[in-house]
């Protein structure tokens, strides 16, 4: 006989406990170093580790709830976002790597970005990575295309790295919000019953004031000294990066951009890079791996960790609670903040900007059809603070992938990603503007506040 499917948990604010469990862990200890005078305070207690009491807690949650805790971790673990972002971790790691072990990097510098006056280089690198991860879609895949190349310049003018990579994240994280083929859009716009020309148009108007004034701070920015170039990098070792940024422009899948350009950054290196051999590039491609070893742990673990908070009812019961807190008010700016604060809160439970669009959808549409909200509105505000929450986290796979790429901290990279909480800034300006109707749906009349 086939096992009946066990009766879905109530929903339930504890089982939110475990994940605040891992925080209060995570930065406590964090925190607690960096008191203590430990210049690496947040590398002294890995993700990896804190994560397991709250796994721990997870499984006594799903166990109370009369469910399977193993099932439900491996489910959570193995699913294929999260297997596709690790692959895309060990793929950038190594990629990221051998390209600086043959000299890419260098190469790259001394072509082009390193004539650029010092002022430009921020913004230069947030409209490059802008307009990548629009084109493909991915910020993931563009994080990972575009922060080896962004270090190298860091390292030469004698920046920041944290800002520079900051910027990237910044940059990716605009296209992606903004892209048509996003998961982000696609699930904002199918939950919400929109169109995508509409939910764009609806985005762009938000987003672009934000990545101009983004534009006008990393001017302010970018003052430092003149980049630093090496006369006699190979022009022939940029051309992997050359080629896998135009297989990502030209939509390529991102596993095959990375797997194209390790082949390449490998096969130029034996060409070009004089005494660089096949046993090199073997090592070179483990210690990329190596470098993912802990982004990839984390995100596995989170994985379950979310799945298991799913299934004890911990989602349900935020989703619940927030359109309650709706629901005694009627206007389109308490419908707009609720949805906002509905997108923000269940991506910062789940570290995943398209897992919160999809469980927090349809009670966002419930709410916009309460409030007299148009579908490409609730599309539009749904998708930008997932994407805001998503860019800051410091435990969210863009971050974490650029701090094991840049070897610096993910809270001091969450701090520099200015895009993100200029975007709030400016969506938060939006829904306050007093005189502006909103017409639902099926003709309903204007709403105003």
């Amino acid at each position: 006989m086939p096992t009946e499917t066990p009766p879905a948990a109530r929903p339930s604010a504890l089982a939110l406990l475990p994940l605040l469990l891992f925080l209060a862990l995570f930065f406590g200890a964090g925190l607690y170093f960096t008191l203590q005078g430990e210049a690496m305070g947040f590398y002294q207690l890995r993700a990896p580790v804190a994560i397991l009491p709250a796994l721990a807690l997870g499984a006594w949650l799903v166990h109370r709830a009369g469910m399977k805790p193993g099932e439900i971790l491996l489910r959570g673990m193995g699913d294929p976002n999260i297997v596709l972002m690790c692959l895309i971790f060990l793929l950038a790691g190594a990629f990221a790597h051998v390209s600086s072990a043959i000299g890419a990097v260098d190469a790259v510098v001394a072509m082009g970005v390193g004539h650029l006056p010092a002022a430009l280089i921020l913004p230069g690198l947030f409209v490059l990575a802008s307009f990548i991860s629009l084109a493909i879609g991915s910020s993931m895949g563009t994080i990972a295309a575009v922060v080896p190349i962004a270090l190298g310049v860091a390292d030469a003018a004698g920046l920041d790295r944290a800002l520079v990579v900051g910027t990237v994240i910044g940059g990716a994280m605009f296209g992606d919000n903004l892209s048509v083929i996003s998961d982000t859009t696609i699930a904002s716009t199918r939950t919400q019953g929109a169109q995508m020309r509409d939910k764009f148009r609806e985005n762009f108007k938000i987003a672009m004031p934000a990545a101009l004034a983004t534009i006008g701070l990393l001017l302010w920015l970018g003052e430092s000294a003149p980049v630093a170039t090496e006369e006699s990098a190979s022009a022939w070792l940029a051309l992997p990066y050359v080629i896998v940024l135009g297989l990502a422009l030209a939509g390529l899948d991102v596993l095959l951009v990375l797997g194209i350009g390790l082949a390449l950054a490998g096969g130029f290196g034996l060409a070009f890079g004089g005494d660089y051999d096949v046993v090199q590039l073997a090592g070179d491609i483990w210690i990329g791996f190596e470098g993912m070893t802990e982004i990839l742990l984390l995100s596995l673990l989170i994985g379950g960790l979310g799945a298991m908070m799913k299934a004890s009812g911990g989602l349900d019961w935020l989703a619940g609670a927030i359109a309650r807190v709706a629901g005694g008010r009627r206007g389109r700016r308490s419908g707009e903040f609720s949805i906002a604060a509905l997108s923000a809160s269940a991506d910062a439970f789940t570290a995943n900007n398209t897992v919160a669009i999809l469980v927090s959808g349809s009670v966002a549409r419930d709410i916009a059809i309460r409030h007299g909200i148009s579908p490409r509105r609730a599309a539009s505000v749904l998708d930008i603070f997932a994407c805001v929450v998503q860019g800051v986290i410091p435990y969210g796979a863009q971050i974490l992938l650029a701090a094991s790429l840049a070897a610096v901290s993910p809270l001091a990279l969450a701090g520099s990603v200015y895009y993100c909480w200029l975007l709030a800034a400016v969506a938060i300006g939006f829904m306050l503007w007093p005189v502006r109707a909103e017409v639902a749906a099926g003709g309903a009349s204007p709403v105003r506040d």
